[in-house]
């Protein structure tokens, strides 16, 4: 009897794994059949499976249902979650979306809202489910992995469309007509020294530049300013990197350096200038110096000066910000900014597939941000 439960053993170790789960259970059955009184028991053993699928098989050979296509009786097989546990999905909502549909006081408000957590706080409820199963329940109700969105411009002045539709008219007449349009502003202030920066370069596997463990400046740790001029119509920047305050001497001295460089030369016979700026900083509509600044520079180069300011809490839409200001930041990702010079180098080598080509210089002067 034992040889014949091993050559059992060794039928079903190659026969089961070809066969569906129906077919499985028949042959079981009809084995159990051929061998009697304890045949189930001894099927069951020898193909290790447990004894009610044998008895199923023997069950269903007995009925006289005759062959199917179908795997499982109608009705068979895991109860679905939800099936199985009605309260899953709200629950599940209740932890996701507590400001809206459930629970003010849920225990997640204040905390990452990870699978793995929703998972432990879902089985602490009474519901036994997994990491994936959350996954796949909150793809199922519409949810993704998604981070924040820059879209709320705080409060919206009635006139905000006919100020664009202004500024638009009167880059479309200047441009039209020959005469230079720039965009102007300050990028944001960089602290110079072996400091991490945001984004990756290859580098060899295990071999990353090596920067401070924390990003507290030193004390008169020496910072880059740069300020920039983009031209709209020959789609160029200009970036003077100073050391100093950014003030309005400071955007006019990049002004002038760019209209003595570039600006006089591109535009020959221009008598007119129109540059558009955000509403506030060293260029803001409201800085006094600013205005006393431009006006020196329109004497001196005897061109009538227009400035167009963008509302409040749209500098989004200053064509210097995603023309010129965003290719920077992409070029120097990963880079350490560990000097002036690493910092002009770095502005001046961006360039675009459409085009674009930037120039830029260290302006070391001083631009004192309060009388001394």
């Amino acid at each position: 009897m034992e040889g014949m439960d091993v050559a059992l053993a060794e039928k079903f170790d190659l026969l089961l794994p070809h066969l569906d789960e129906r077919r499985r259970r028949l042959v079981l059955g009809a084995d159990a059949r051929m061998l009697g009184h304890g045949g189930i028991r001894r099927v069951a053993r020898a193909a290790k499976v447990s004894e009610e699928t044998v008895s199923r098989g023997v069950a269903e050979l007995s009925g006289g249902s005759g062959p199917s296509d179908r795997v499982r009786r109608e009705g068979g097989g895991r109860r679905r979650l939800r099936e199985k546990y009605p309260g899953l999905v709200p629950a599940l909502l209740a932890l996701v979306e507590p400001d809206q549909r459930g629970d003010p006081e849920s225990p997640l408000l204040w905390t990452t809202k990870s699978t793995r957590k929703l998972a432990a706080e879902l089985s602490a409820q009474g519901f036994r489910v997994g990491s994936d199963t959350v996954a796949a329940l909150l793809k199922e109700e519409g949810f993704s992995l998604q981070g924040t969105s820059r879209t709320t411009e705080g409060v919206r002045h009635p006139d905000r469309d006919a100020q664009f539709h202004y500024i638009n008219g009167q880059i479309r007449e200047f441009t039209g007509s020959g005469d230079p349009v720039i965009s102007v502003d300050a990028k944001k202030k960089e602290v110079l020294g072996d400091y991490a920066v945001i984004g990756r370069e290859w580098h060899r596997s295990g071999e990353p530049v090596r920067v401070r463990a924390h990003d507290y400046p030193e004390k008169n740790a020496q910072k880059a300013v740069p300020y920039g001029v983009y031209d709209l119509s020959a789609d160029t920047g200009w970036v003077s990197v100073g050391c100093d305050g950014d003030t309005s001497a400071f955007a006019v001295a990049t002004l002038r350096r760019w209209w003595d460089g570039e600006g006089r030369h591109r535009y020959p016979h221009a008598r007119r200038l129109l540059i558009t700026a955000d509403a506030g900083g060293s260029n803001g509509y409201r800085v006094k110096a600013w205005k006393k600044e431009l006006a020196d520079f329109a004497l001196e180069t005897g061109l009538a000066v227009t400035v167009c300011h963008f509302p409040p809490g749209t500098s989004k839409w200053n064509k210097i910000e995603h023309r010129l200001f965003s290719r920077i930041s992409t070029n120097w990702r990963g880079r350490p900014l560990t000097s002036h010079e690493v910092v002009v180098n770095t502005i001046g080598a961006v360039t675009t597939s459409t085009g674009l080509t930037v120039h830029a210089e260290f302006d070391p002067g001083p631009y004192p941000t309060a009388p001394a």
